[in-house]
């Protein structure tokens, strides 16, 4: 169990993602300087330097460059995946109000079509 912004223990631990996110957009959204449509291509670019991010500790987490050795551990590749997925759930909170429902349609069809119905 999980406590809320209010210290309260909370049943739901998604409700706590989801009210971070969106007090994470709020505070982006209150320093962005740029028109709303850029602000959202800036926000979905992001994800690409996450990615990239993420491809650097895995690198690191092997050794695979030989100047750098072994510079990453394997949780430093757990932290960055998840830089990407908050940056996502940013990203999709900015380009629609409910990204929730969004989220959660998307991967009902993704279970429906990877794993069939029940």
């Amino acid at each position: 169990m999980t406590t809320s912004d209010t210290g309260r223990p909370s049943s739901d631990p998604d409700t706590d993602l989801w009210t971070t996110v969106d007090r994470l957009r709020a505070w982006l959204d209150e320093s962005n300087r740029q028109p709303p449509g850029e602000a959202l291509l800036l926000r979905v670019l992001k994800l690409s330097e996450e990615v990239g991010e993420v491809a650097e500790a895995v690198i690191g987490a092997v050794g695979q460059n030989p100047r750098k050795g072994v510079s990453h551990t394997w949780q430093d590749v757990e932290s960055e995946l998840c830089d990407v997925i908050v940056t996502a759930l940013v990203a999709l909170g900015t380009l629609t109000p409910d990204a929730r429902a969004a989220l959660d349609a998307h991967v009902a069809k993704v279970a429906e079509r990877s794993l069939g119905t029940d």
